[in-house]
C-alpha cells in the first residue's frame, strides 16, 4: 500500500464500487493505480434536479448529447458528480445568454476546458513572454 494521500502526485480516485478512476492528470503521471479511502459521493437524478432547478427530463437529454456526464448505478438509475450542478448552471448560462442551442454549447463547452488546459500548463511552465508568439 502507498502511505501517500488520494490526491497527491497523478493518483485516480475510485468510484462508488471501488474500481480505479483515471483522471487526465493519471496519464502523464505514474502508473500506479490507487484507492480513495473514501467513496466519492453521488447525485441522484432527484438531486441534481432539486439543485439546478432543471426538470429531471431535460437534464436526461443533457446527458443523451454528452453535455453533462453521467453513470448508471447497479440499479440503473442516473448517478451524477457532485460538480453536475454547476456544469448545468453553465449550460444554462450560455444558452441564455449567448443563445447558442445545445450542439453548440457542446463545441463552447469543450473549447473552454481546453483554454483552461492550456492556461494551467502555460502558467506551470512560466514560459510567458511579453511579445505575442506569433510576431
Amino acid at each position: 500500500m502507498n502511505d501517500r494521500p488520494a490526491g497527491a502526485g497523478g493518483i485516480g480516485r475510485a468510484d462508488v464500487g471501488g474500481r480505479p478512476v483515471r483522471t487526465g492528470a493519471d496519464v502523464t503521471a505514474s502508473t500506479a493505480v490507487r484507492y480513495a479511502l473514501v467513496p466519492v459521493p453521488r447525485l441522484s437524478l432527484a438531486a441534481v434536479a432539486r439543485r439546478s432547478g432543471l426538470h429531471p427530463d431535460l437534464i436526461r437529454r443533457f446527458v443523451a448529447l454528452g453535455l453533462v456526464d453521467a453513470e448508471r448505478d447497479s440499479a440503473g438509475r442516473l448517478a451524477f458528480d457532485p460538480t453536475a450542478p454547476a456544469v448545468l448552471a453553465r449550460i444554462q448560462r450560455l444558452r441564455a445568454g449567448l443563445c447558442l442551442n445545445y450542439a453548440s454549447i457542446g463545441l463552447v463547452l469543450d473549447l473552454l476546458d481546453r483554454i483552461s488546459m492550456l492556461e494551467t500548463a502555460l502558467r506551470r511552465t512560466g514560459t510567458r513572454s511579453e511579445t505575442p508568439p506569433w510576431t
